[in-house]
């Protein structure tokens, strides 16, 4: 006689699914980020070096929060779904006030595919609005190369999202019970590129304007734009920059970056003027000064190919 196995119920099918969900997500899990205090109620969550890789789960770029009287502010929010939810406990690890809001600061994966874990939460995610087109336009690409890149298990639970909010301009932003502004400059390292000021500490938030110890991405980047952003950063006296990658540092990074970005259009322009092509732009741009900081090998040289296609295309127009 033939046993019939009988159905497993649908609301208990459904319940094992969602265990087995949320056990695959707690095990793909890394430990919570060490939040390092810069000032009172201010607070850094620092990446990794390097490219995003399997070793490093993708969390290349610094992520932070200020806690304020009634809530906190996060600032970016990490490589993926799980990064996101570590960047949460991290916070969680300073205070219990509620996390009221996360402002994007640029269109990096590292900076902006954590949203998920916030919004789970009822947090909304803001960002400027050219920010949030460049999003739509391409980050679907980004994800399926992190994936590639960093694996399916650290990327559990990522998906493409549009911001809750966005901007246009500089704001203040009191929802916290402190006094912050988002400064937007225009097109600078990038289109929708934002800077986040605590007015209390002067603790800035660099985003995608300013890499400690990193050579700086001009591909979204305008190079006259970008200039224009850093001296208005350096008009600002600030005592404390948070980098989008490396160290937190002082506003000293800013006359870095300037020098890393004069020598590489000084360098590029010669190499253009003297009829140079393309194929070798990258061994004829060497800045020995950088040599030594990190992505050298990677962004310099895709930066020197950049910029030579751009300079190229001036002298074709004039």
């Amino acid at each position: 006689m033939h046993r019939h196995r009988r159905a497993t119920p649908r609301w208990l099918a459904a319940g094992l699914l969602a265990a087995s969900a949320a056990l695959t997500v707690h095990a793909a899990e890394a430990p919570a980020v060490a939040p390092i205090e810069l000032a009172a109620g201010v607070y850094m969550l620092p990446g990794a070096k390097g490219e995003p890789d399997a070793t490093n789960l993708g969390r290349v770029g610094n992520a932070g929060f200020i806690v304020g009287r009634s809530g906190v502010l996060a600032i970016d929010t990490g490589t993926s779904y799980l990064h996101g939810r570590a960047l949460l406990a991290a916070i969680g690890s300073v205070t219990d006030k509620p996390v009221r809001l996360a402002l994007v600061t640029h269109t990096r994966p590292e900076f902006l595919f954590g949203g998920a874990a916030f919004r789970e939460r009822g947090i909304p995610v803001r960002m400027h609005s050219r920010t949030a087109t460049l999003m739509a336009s391409r980050c679907e690409t980004c994800l399926k190369t992190l994936r590639q890149v960093v694996g399916d298990t650290p990327m559990l639970g990522t998906a493409m999202y549009r911001p809750d909010q966005q901007f246009d301009a500089d704001e203040e932003l009191t929802l916290i019970g402190r006094p912050v502004r988002a400064l937007y400059f225009g097109h600078s390292s990038g289109p929708g590129d934002i800077a986040v000021l605590d007015v209390r500490s002067n603790v800035l938030f660099a985003g995608g304007l300013l890499d400690a110890q990193r050579v700086p991405d001009i591909q979204d980047g305008t190079l006259p734009g970008w200039r224009q952003a850093l001296a208005a950063l350096r008009a600002l006296r600030v005592s404390t920059v948070v980098p989008g990658h490396g160290p937190a540092t002082s506003s000293d990074v800013i006359g870095s970056v300037e020098r890393y970005l004069d020598q590489l259009e000084t360098r590029v322009r010669a190499v253009v003027a003297a009829g140079e092509s393309l194929i070798d732009v990258a061994d004829a741009s060497e800045l020995s000064e950088f040599a030594t900081w990190d992505q050298y090998e990677t962004i310099h040289r895709r930066n020197a190919s950049v910029a030579y296609l751009r300079f190229e295309r001036e002298l074709m127009f004039k």
